[in-house]
């Protein structure tokens, strides 16, 4: 009888076990990219199932953390999003597609039906979330995803941490492999989406901070397609009296419509830069206008000469009301442009205004050998005139400048010969540079444009002279977007002092400016929409 029930014991162990080895695995993917308060759908786990011996999903249970503000959130939804493509087995995917696009007209804020079935959908939910779909798998790969939707109210400063706690398959707990660590999720807004106002696409940012508090962001609006000028390119403009919750209807602060006689696709003008000057509250644009060009590319059209159906022309455009009307575009190639290059355009993004009232742009121009420069112009009368000297560096292009102590220039280049950045200092504006310590050394990129700025210790809460840069932080690829600092002129920008804002790819430009002592803004192209605006604590960076 004593060796009957051992037996006993010991079958129905070897039967647990059995099962436990024939349960499948889930396997879970947490994403690290914008949330979009204006999205309906966001994607926040992506979940893959090989079924090999479970037949059906019952059940995931997500919990929230105690900081999150539920009050925000909308709605959790579970779809399923299909099976795999057998040319795929072997590799590890989360998805078979997109479901959310960041780039196709009008569809850019929701799930796409094509692409996915929703499940179940829990709003207003509480800290423990139980979606329980009761699901059929097919045999092999399955893929779901969870989607988060937040109310239109909801703070840009708000973050999301949330765990995939359990799942149950075929009524059982499964055995869960995360992807990565948890990482919290922050706030977005679309500023700019694929096919708003009838445009295709928008791109190359820029933002400042006006004297009054105001938020501008400029762009290109791009109206056919996502192609560099030449084409029916305009800048536009959105303002945002709020800090970044909301913003404005889009302003066209330059266009050259049918100028000439020519189709405004071979007038357009684009890759704008802005600058506040800190003295007056006036806000400056500039921008490369483009005329006649064939609609082809204008970096590789453009001529040498002066005259407009030869070569691009640089040109600007001034507010004195806080970005709400602008001026007739001010042409200054003949003050600025050696008639030997083929091309001068600004590096876009932003300009500064120097303790001293300079206002400063970089640049970049193509010489007369058909090589790339960048370096500097500035204005020692208001924007009156504009002079430029020599470049900072050969083979290279879009670039920010920063001063990085009163008088002192530091130039942030994207660098032709690709994975890392260029950076070199003038103490004379442009007449002479030397190459920093940082040069080609510290700051990794894709070959990508990238943001620079510098903020006074008077001007921020933590009370330090801090350089904050964003880029696409690869060095192939244009993904991992992320805001560095650094506390030491730029000489480091150590791993500690870094925040990742996208990791899927995108287009790669950004551009910062402080919100306020405390808060950074950014405009990014993002992988969730053309024109997102983030904001982030400074603290979050750089933590006491």
């Amino acid at each position: 009888m004593h060796i009957k029930k051992l037996s006993t014991i010991f079958l129905f162990v070897l039967l647990s076990l059995l099962s436990v080895q024939a349960m499948d695995t889930i396997q879970v993917k947490q994403t690290q990219i914008p949330i979009l308060i204006d999205r309906i759908d966001n994607v926040l786990f992506y979940i893959r199932i090989d079924s090999k011996e479970t037949k059906e999903l019952n059940e995931l249970k997500l919990r929230f953390s105690n900081e999150v503000n539920l009050s925000e959130i909308q709605s959790v939804k579970l779809y399923y999003g299909g099976t795999e493509a057998s040319q795929r087995f072997g590799q590890r995917h989360y998805a078979p597609v997109q479901y959310v696009s960041g780039f196709t007209v009008g569809k850019t804020r929701e799930a796409n039906p094509s692409y996915s079935i929703k499940l179940v959908e829990q709003r207003s939910p509480k800290n423990e979330v139980v979606l329980s779909p009761n699901y059929k798998l097919f045999t092999g790969i399955n893929y779901f995803w969870v989607s988060l939707q937040m109310k239109p109210n909801t703070s840009l400063l708000s973050k999301i941490e949330v765990e995939l706690t359990s799942g149950k398959l075929d009524m059982k707990i499964a055995p869960l492999t995360f992807d990565g660590e948890p990482a919290s999720h922050r706030m977005g807004i679309g500023v700019r989406q694929a096919g708003d106002d009838g445009v295709a696409a928008f791109r190359i940012p820029g933002l400042v901070t006006s004297n009054k508090g105001t938020l501008l962001g400029v762009y290109d609006v791009r109206y056919n397609s996502s192609v560099d000028l030449q084409e029916y390119v305009d800048v536009g403009l959105s303002r945002s009296i709020d800090k970044g919750q909301t913003w404005e209807k889009m302003r066209i602060p330059m266009a050259f419509g049918e100028y000439g006689g020519l189709p405004k696709a071979q007038n357009g003008v684009g890759d704008p830069s802005i600058l506040v000057d800190k003295q007056t509250g006036t806000i400056w644009i500039a921008a490369l206008w483009t005329n006649g060009m064939g609609n082809y590319r204008a970096w590789n059209n453009s001529q040498a000469g002066m005259d407009e159906k030869l070569t691009g022309q640089l040109v600007l455009a001034k507010s004195t009301d806080d970005g709400k009307t602008w001026s007739e575009p001010i042409n200054i190639t003949s003050q600025v442009k050696d008639p030997s290059w083929h091309l001068l355009l600004q590096g876009p993004g932003m300009g500064i205004t120097m303790h001293d009232g300079t206002l400063v742009f970089p640049i970049q121009y193509i010489d007369s050998t058909r090589i790339p420069n960048a370096g500097i112009m500035y204005s020692k009368d208001r924007g009156k005139t504009w002079k430029i000297h020599n470049h900072a560096r050969t083979n290279t292009t879009e670039a920010q400048v920063a001063e990085v102590t009163p008088g002192v220039l530091m130039l942030n280049m994207r660098d032709n010969r690709g994975g890392s950045r260029a950076v070199s200092i003038t103490k004379d504006l442009g007449i002479t540079w030397m190459e920093h310590p940082s040069n080609r050394s510290v700051l990794q990129e894709p070959v990508c444009m990238a943001s620079l700025i510098k903020v006074e210790a008077k001007d921020n809460v933590l009370g330090k002279d801090i350089l904050l840069f964003s880029n696409p932080n690869t060095t192939e690829g244009r993904h991992h977007i992320t805001i560095k600092a650094s506390l030491d002129s730029g000489l480091s920008f150590p791993g500690e002092y870094q925040v990742l804002l996208d990791e899927e790819s995108g287009w790669g430009y950004s551009c910062l400016t402080m919100i306020d002592k405390e808060t950074i803004g950014i405009l990014y192209e993002s992988s969730v929409a053309h024109m997102t605006f983030q904001a982030v604590k400074l603290k979050d960076i750089i933590k006491k």
